[in-house]
């Protein structure tokens, strides 16, 4: 499966999960353009040995705030003008509370909306900006990042529980209102994979969330990001509106 001529945007796409996504792409022909808070990681990853020559020049990078409704607008902007419109979009930011986290009795509600702005209207926005566009063009690819924390319930995660619950209502509700037009619209939800962002989680959180894994084992970003680049292909043209849980077996639906 190769995504020549396709253009894919990575929101967050500047370390983990989303910089696994943008060499997924990358290595199948795509155009990338990343928006993120820091690109550091993501380019020195392309600038590492053993990187095919040539893939730095397919991926645009641009350091901005994903949550600032200015910034994104200018983000794609710039991405249509160098690459042409958006094929695939991979809405990855997002994150919990982390070293903010805590009981919900003891939280803060400025926390919580943080967390809902990050975790659920980033993919609202970003979403927003390129439908309009598949929809005409009979064709489009939408993968939200959601996480198996929303259907497990994870003691001291309820504001990022509830903020990714509603990446999957945001989910399903978007692919039903695009399904009739060639673009479908499909979620993952991420259990224990090792990150820098995943080490900043309660350590108590994080031994329980492992501890609850079936397979026993944290997994890695390239097994989300081989995922996306399914559902963000020609072969997954049937499958909308769905939710894929890539937790080792934490949650079964």
């Amino acid at each position: 499966m190769t995504f020549d001529r396709r253009v894919a945007v990575v929101t967050g796409g500047g370390q983990g999960i989303g910089a696994a996504a943008v060499m997924e792409f990358l290595g199948r022909g795509a155009r990338v353009a990343v928006l993120d808070l820091d690109c550091a990681p993501l380019d020195a990853q392309l600038a590492g040995d053993g990187v095919a020559p040539g893939l730095a020049s397919r991926c645009l990078r641009v350091s901005g705030d994903c949550t600032n409704a200015a910034v994104v607008s200018a983000f794609f902007d710039r991405v249509e003008s160098a690459f042409g419109p958006v094929d695939i979009l991979f809405n990855n930011v997002g994150q919990s509370a982390r070293e903010r986290g805590a009981p919900f009795v003891e939280s803060q509600e400025e926390v919580w909306r943080f967390v809902l702005e990050v975790s659920l209207l980033t993919a609202m926005r970003a979403s927003r900006r390129v439908a309009p566009g598949m929809k005409a063009r009979g064709f489009g690819r939408i993968v939200n990042m959601s996480t198996d924390a929303a259907f497990v319930g994870d003691v001291g995660l309820a504001d990022y529980a509830a903020a990714k619950m509603g990446v999957v209502g945001f989910t399903r509700s978007l692919a039903r209102e695009l399904a009739p037009h060639g673009v479908t619209v499909n979620a993952v939800c991420p259990g224990a994979i090792r990150t820098r962002a995943h080490d900043q989680l309660n350590p108590e959180v994080l031994a329980r969330i492992v501890a609850d894994t079936p397979a026993g084992f944290i997994g890695a970003p390239r097994d989300v990001a081989t995922a996306v680049a399914f559902l963000a292909g020609d072969d997954a043209r049937f499958i909308t509106g769905q939710t894929l849980l890539i937790d080792g077996g934490r949650w079964m639906l």
